[in-house]
């Protein structure tokens, strides 16, 4: 290794140590192949090269944040395109031990760390829960057969609840984000747990959902979320409301591809698949909430130094 290769090795891992969310090897990597590029380029290149750098450089980190939840989708999408139905391992079956494989394999070559490994762990418990709930409900169902479930819950539906908790600890650390008037942990656990509540209560009581994305809006409307792509790079800051309402439509998205891949269904596509109505897209929204509150309690929204 050259000398200027170990010195960008060293300055990424300070920086990941300076920000208290230590990076992955990959992640290392990453990030110096992202501090090299800028650096070569901050003499003599003009704004467009140096703006499509930095658009190249958070395509490459937001997809790697996104990798559980990619392989997840990915793995759906095989099991109904490839996979054959008279199988020994029945479908269901073999989408468990493929997420289990997966979630092994990013253990062992040290492509995710433990603060992940406890997100996923949390994830699995609260969306397992409400998934044998609501499936009991007739809200959505999954196939009937395969051994590895819980009721009519297969057990790999806690690996896609997973994969957005995974995503969440990634940007975390990928962008070293920051938050400006962030709201009271106290206030959002409080309305987290009223939404995740919500899921269950209004089968018998009047659904509040509407009343509850007021008050997230309420607690997060002043909130300012700063990131930069790399460490030498200029901070951007964005509302964190926009950003919630980006990452429930790419969850929406995943949503559509993973009932066509026959992941679960809805009532109204028991005939024929139909587009996910955009009314869920509120519901992502509100589960989002929960998820960011999870995330919160591994790393804490801290203000901006800079």
């Amino acid at each position: 290794m050259s000398r200027a290769s170990g010195d960008s090795g060293d300055s990424s891992r300070e920086s990941s140590r300076a920000s208290g969310r230590a990076f992955t090897p990959l992640e290392e990597r990453l990030d110096a192949w992202a501090h090299r590029r800028s650096q070569a380029l901050a003499a003599d290149a003009g704004p467009w090269r140096r703006g499509l750098l930095e658009f190249a450089v958070f395509t490459a980190k937001q997809a790697w944040a996104c990798v559980f939840g990619a392989v997840m989708l990915v793995l759906l999408v095989l099991a109904r395109l490839v996979y054959p139905d008279d199988a020994l391992l029945v479908r269901s079956d073999a989408l468990v031990l493929a997420a289990l494989t997966v979630q092994a394999l990013m253990l062992a070559l040290r492509l995710e760390g433990g603060r992940e490994l406890w997100v996923i762990v949390m994830f699995h418990v609260v969306g397992t829960v409400m998934e044998v709930f609501k499936t009991h409900m007739g809200s959505w169902a999954y196939e009937a057969d395969g051994l590895l479930r819980i009721g009519g819950v297969p057990l790999y539906t806690g690996f896609m609840y997973a994969a957005v908790g995974s995503y969440m600890v990634r940007v975390f650390r990928l962008f070293d984000l920051r938050f400006t008037r962030y709201p009271p942990i106290w206030a959002t656990a409080l309305v987290a747990v009223v939404i995740y509540a919500n899921f269950f209560t209004h089968h018998y009581l009047p659904d509040v959902r509407w009343v509850l994305v007021g008050a997230v809006v309420l607690l997060y409307a002043r909130c300012v979320m700063s990131f930069r792509n790399q460490r030498t790079g200029p901070r951007r800051r964005m509302p964190i409301l926009v950003a919630f309402v980006g990452v429930a439509f790419f969850l929406w998205i995943a949503e559509n591809v993973g009932t066509w891949a026959g992941a679960w269904i809805y009532p109204h596509q028991s005939a024929q698949w139909h587009l996910v109505p955009p009314t869920k897209f509120v519901a992502w929204l509100l589960l989002m909430m929960i998820s960011v509150v999870l995330v919160t309690l591994v790393h804490r929204p801290r203000p901006p130094t800079d």
